[in-house]
């Protein structure tokens, strides 16, 4: 698996209107499969009077899973080219979902699919592309002695934490993958092996 990947920076939203019918593509990153289906019944429930919620995501799950559906758009019309937007850019940990208000006049295969694909297109562009490094979290528990110097070593490596103060001091760590067991044994060497790090 490669260090960094491509993903869309934000969610967003594209429309335009073909021969009558309206298109929007949504698009949002999404981490997991969850995420990806969370999304696409969101939309689903904020456009149920629409004739058709068209979803496609790729994810880099363990393992990799790519889904598209037509929704009741005729087969390899909408799912498909829509998923096709996706592959090509070389886009992962993203959903996109299109929403379509019939408008009285059909499009033919061919129609759909590049009505569908210019959606995605237009909702990717909207989101921007961005690079992201794969990340990983962990949480760290430590008395409040060694709170100080473990915040202090989490501040100096620039990583994204939250801290709890209650009887003990929990950190919730997230960090680029190919930094995390070294800063894991930072910490560890910090607090004399006095922390205790969730399942390391």
């Amino acid at each position: 698996m490669p260090d960094s990947y491509r993903t869309v920076g934000e969610r967003a939203e594209a429309r335009f209107t073909v021969q009558g019918s309206e298109f929007i593509g949504h698009v949002a990153p999404a981490t997991t499969t969850d995420a990806a289906e969370a999304f696409v019944r969101e939309i689903e429930a904020a456009y149920d009077d629409a004739t058709h919620n068209v979803p496609a995501y790729r994810v880099r799950s363990d393992p990799f899973r790519e889904y598209s559906s037509d929704d009741g758009e005729p087969s390899g019309s909408a799912g498909k080219p829509a998923l096709n937007v996706l592959q090509q850019r070389e886009i992962e940990n993203v959903v996109s979902v299109v929403t379509r208000y019939y408008g009285g006049t059909n499009l033919g295969v061919g129609g759909l699919a590049r009505a569908y694909s210019r959606a995605v297109k237009d909702g990717v562009d909207a989101a921007g592309v961005v690079e992201e490094v794969p990340h990983e979290t962990f949480s760290v528990t430590v008395a409040y002695d060694d709170s100080g110097s473990v915040r202090g070593l989490l501040e100096s490596a620039g990583v994204e934490f939250e801290a709890a103060y209650e009887a003990d001091v929990r950190f919730d760590v997230r960090v680029p993958v190919a930094e995390g067991a070294g800063l894991r044994d930072e910490i560890r060497s910090a607090t004399s092996g006095r922390a205790d790090i969730d399942g390391y």
